[in-house]
Parts: C-alpha cells; structure tokens; sequence
C-alpha cells in the first residue's frame, strides 16, 4: 500500500463554507481521493485552518507550517508521496508577506521534504506541490485578507517555479476549482469533488 501525507490547511481539513462546520470525510478532496485510488493507497489527512508556510500566528496560535511538518513526517514514516497546498492563509495581512515571500515559505516546506528521510528506505519522499485556489469575492474576512486576493493570483506560476526548480509535480487547484463566494477563500462540496478527482489523475500519474 502506498502512503501518501496531505499537508495542507482548511481546505484539506475540509471546512465548509455554508455550514461553518467541517464536511464528512467522503465530501473532502481527500475522501474523494482516497475512493478514487482505492486500496492500493492510504491517504493520510494533515488539513490545519490557518495553516501558513513559516509564518508565526500572533492571534491564532500555533499555525505554522514549518514547524508541524518535520513532526508529521516523521509519525507517518514511510510516505511514498507529500502533496502540499498551502499559502492562502500566508496572504493575510498581518504577516504583510509579498507572493515572492509566500513561494520562498512553500521552498523552505520542500527542502525540509527533501533533508527528511521520510521516504522509503530512508530516502526523501517525492513531492505533489498544489497552488491553492485563488481567493475570490471576500465578505466578512474582507479585513482580514486586504490585499491577498491580488497575492493569491500570483502563487500558481511562483510555485511552478519553484516545483520546476526541484523536480517536483504540480497541480494549479485553481485551474479546476473556484473558491466559494461565500466567504472567498473556501471550497463548497462541488469544488472538493472535482479538485479530488484531479488530484487521483495526478497521483496516478505518479504512479502509474
């Protein structure tokens, strides 16, 4: 069984923008990929809300990617693959943090990847990056995010690059899902469908 960690923030908790609550586990785009791939995989879910790169959390608490990463890789060794989407949260404006910054965040989550021998027999774990879905019609988090739709839209051809530059995979969540009008930086049940079935065609891909 190949084992893959998915280290991401609410949207891969799976936080649902109509309800406020958390949708069930087979509505998340990890559910709908662990169906799509069957029981040849394990898909091991590492969704945070707020998680950022390397960002300290001066309201939320204990946010930080680069932190909680080196902690999941080792509790589940061995991993045949990580996908990370993350950097939605980075573009709040409390960290006042410009997209280049964001990417170079997502650089230092790879390279802790790429030291840890979280892989089989010991070796580095290849990596699915993901560019999160853009932010779109912000409502109640207007203030929150001030500036980080414009930010948002530049992550996808930053974390190309920096996919391209390690020899990583990557998949732009939003060329095949839109976030939620509801509150701009989420997905509705729709949108995890689809992203998780774009996801499978990656890993299969992958692994054919």
């Amino acid at each position: 069984m190949r084992e893959i960690l998915c280290f991401g923030d609410s949207n891969t908790w799976g936080y649902d923008p109509v309800t406020r609550g958390r949708f069930p586990n087979d509505v998340r785009w990890t559910g709908v990929l662990q169906a799509a791939l069957g029981r040849e995989f394990q898909v091991i879910e590492e969704g945070l809300n707020g998680r950022t790169t390397v960002w300290e959390d001066p309201v939320d608490g204990d946010k930080m990617g680069r932190r909680h990463l080196p902690v999941c890789l080792e509790s589940h060794t061995p991993l045949d693959l990580v996908i990370l989407m993350l950097g939605t949260n980075d573009t709040k404006k409390r960290f006042s943090a410009a997209a280049t910054d964001i990417a170079d965040g997502l650089g230092v989550l790879l390279n802790i990847v790429a030291r840890s021998t979280a892989g089989r027999g010991g070796s580095a774990p290849p990596v699915l990056v993901m560019a999160p879905a853009p932010i779109t019609k912000l409502t109640e988090l207007a203030p929150m995010f001030e500036g980080g739709a414009e930010k948002s839209r530049a992550l996808s051809l930053l974390y190309a690059g920096a996919a391209r530059a390690r020899d990583c995979p990557f998949l732009d969540a939003g060329a095949v899902v839109r976030c939620s009008d509801l509150d701009g930086i989420h997905l509705e049940e729709a949108a995890h469908r689809v992203l998780g079935a774009a996801v499978a065609r990656e890993v299969r891909r992958i692994f054919p």
